[in-house]
């Protein structure tokens, strides 16, 4: 039993607890044990709608941007004419380097094409005709494409530093379609980047020419239910269910039928014939919160065709820290959202290298959007935008730049897996009277009769309102950890929570006490000793033997026994305690009589 009246308290009160606990936990198990429990929930689900981006492939209609490229697409024939004898209208005959030359062309001084021949380092320059020794990396960038005649040609642009010319890049491609068409975007996007937002937009599709019919659950829809934003890679795309002025939409009914059903007005005949390369229209689902990166992993939709999407809805949910390394809502992250929407990985990783770019070449890339207090990179006042951009973008892709170290996955998020089918539309029997009554929508506004390649049908619906939802638990909670430790100090040590408080008591709290309360006694023996000598003469050893003297070894409260004090210690630089002598006078016997008696007197001397 501990000593005072307070620890005898404490340790009462902690084991009538631990017996009510007991008790209770022994309860609750014997009735767990003996009961069962059903549950069955049945609930009608109503799945929101998820917005729908839709965007062209061809950004830009040509005819209101053919002024702006007139010159770099000029250069563009001249350079097919070269290399490949392309020429519109005649036969396919090569012209000669000095009918060439005889035009200066600024599009191939900034960024020279050059043609390699048996993967050697001496090009041919596409433009001057000259041939000289390529120094620098190099940097393949291999396709099954078409290649050109000699099949031992490749074809590639070179880059180099504008403050060292002797710092090159080379670029090349085995297939001239992708070489022409990768030196055609890189001016596209220079001379797209000095052309105010204001002209592009109206140089871009409107919703009335994108838009022939849209139905959505049933009921008939218009341009009111999309709204527009401008991508710099797609121009204007239309959002169906953006959820912008607070309204999203829902549909309680899966099907092909109660989904978004759009015909897309394509118009292949304006389209920039450098630029794109197909024909059909972009899209994407995702959530109204979401930046639809259409570029990346948008869907491409063909013309000609009837294109089903069925959707199948999935919610996820990661734990944090310490479960993961995932951010709730991207705070914590150094980077800053430069889309406006809620935080993903896909837009810290843009973010992040937008604002390398920025900081490295001193301007903005064209493709994504702009930071605080930044412009676009153009040639004018950016001469060497183009080769920092490459040097930064391959750092990007190596992980060299820190933007894969820093940007974390988001801890919660909503998926749509998509499955795709296509089929011919319209069907070649009911082509004519279709054609004629969308001709006849259209209206005024076009002066032709539709053709089929021009249109797309699409369908977006839920083949199901089965919400599947993906969450993570922790494998153990505090309860089970707590168990799991009590489990194994039972096996191992026999203990129990009374054990380890009684563990804790004696090894900190006593440990404590003890060091305390010699602490205090040497202060106290310290305080007495300053008030009986206020002079600071030493004390005579009269003093010392009349004085009583603090042994540390009889600091406890419990009374010394035999044993205890005969390992007493003696007390330093005083003299030996002693006990008075016997008065040996005592053992003298003294006669109580004054005669002896004779009884008490040996024999014979009577």
């Amino acid at each position: 039993v501990s000593r005072g009246r307070l620890r005898r308290f404490i340790w009462i009160l902690l084991t009538l607890s631990a017996v009510g606990l007991i008790l209770w936990q022994c309860a609750e198990l014997l009735l767990n044990y003996y009961s069962a429990s059903v549950s069955v929930t049945v609930q009608f689900q109503k799945l929101p709608f998820p917005a729908v981006t839709i965007c062209n492939i061809n950004p830009y209609k040509y005819s209101s941007m053919k002024d702006y490229l007139s010159e770099l697409d000029k250069e563009t024939k001249k350079a097919l004419e070269t290399f490949y004898g392309f020429s519109e209208g005649k036969s396919k005959v090569r012209r000669s380097v000095d009918e060439w030359n005889s035009t200066r062309s600024d599009f191939f001084k900034q960024i020279p094409l050059v043609k390699f021949e048996d993967f050697s380092k001496t090009a041919t320059d596409l433009h001057s005709g000259q041939k000289r020794k390529i120094e620098g990396s190099v940097f393949h960038k291999d396709s099954s494409i078409v290649n050109s005649g000699d099949s031992n040609d490749i074809i590639g642009f070179q880059l180099c530093d504008a403050n060292n010319s002797s710092d090159c890049a080379l670029y090349t491609f085995s297939s001239g379609v992708n070489a022409i068409q990768e030196w055609y975007k890189l001016h596209y996007m220079n001379i797209m980047a000095q052309i105010p937002l204001e002209t592009k937009e109206q140089a871009s599709y409107s919703a009335d020419d994108l838009l022939l019919t849209c139905f959505f659950d049933g009921l008939s829809c218009d341009k009111r239910h999309f709204t527009r934003f401008h991508h710099p890679l797609h121009g204007n795309c239309y959002t169906f269910n953006s959820g912008e002025n607070g309204t999203v939409l829902s549909t309680s009914t899966g099907g092909s039928e109660y989904g978004l059903q759009v015909v897309l007005y394509i118009d292949e005949a304006d389209y920039n014939p450098f630029l794109v390369t197909s024909t059909g229209a972009k899209i994407m689902v995702h959530d109204q919160d979401e930046y639809p990166f259409i570029e990346d992993i948008g869907t491409e939709i063909e013309t000609a065709a009837a294109t089903s999407i069925g959707m199948h809805f999935t919610r996820s949910r990661k734990l944090s820290k310490p479960y993961s390394d995932c951010t709730e809502t991207g705070a914590d992250i150094p980077v800053e959202n430069l889309y406006n929407k809620s935080y993903s990985l896909q837009i810290c990783l843009h973010s992040c290298f937008q604002k390398a770019m920025v900081d490295s070449c001193g301007c903005a890339q064209y493709a994504q959007p702009l930071p605080a207090g930044a412009e676009y990179c153009n040639y004018k006042k950016n001469p060497n935008w183009m080769y920092c951009y490459y040097r930064l973008h391959e750092k990007f892709v190596k992980e060299q730049l820190g933007c894969q170290q820093i940007c974390k996955d988001a801890c919660s998020f909503k998926e749509w897996a998509l499955t795709t089918s296509i089929a011919q539309w319209p069907s070649t029997v009911s082509e004519d009277w279709m054609l004629r009554v969308l001709s006849w929508d259209k209206g005024q506004k076009l002066n032709k009769k539709l053709n089929k390649t021009d249109l797309a049908n699409l369908m977006v619906f839920y083949k199901d309102l089965n919400e599947r939802f993906i969450s993570e638990n922790p494998a153990n909670t505090l309860v089970i950890l707590l168990s799991n430790f009590g489990g194994q100090l039972g096996l191992w040590m026999s203990c129990s929570v009374v054990c380890v408080i009684e563990i804790v008591e004696v090894f900190f709290i006593d440990s404590l006490s003890i060091v305390l309360r010699r602490q205090w006694q040497k202060a106290k023996k310290w305080w007495n000793d300053r008030k009986r000598q206020p002079s600071g003469k030493p004390p005579q050893a009269a003093d010392l033997e009349r004085q009583g003297h603090d042994n540390p070894a009889c600091l406890d409260e419990d009374l010394p026994t035999f044993n205890t004090a005969l390992r007493l210690p003696l007390p330093q630089d005083s003299p030996l305690p002693r006990t008075p002598p016997p008065n040996y006078s005592t053992l003298r016997l003294e006669s109580a009589f004054s005669e002896q008696l004779p009884d008490t007197l040996e024999p014979g001397r009577h």
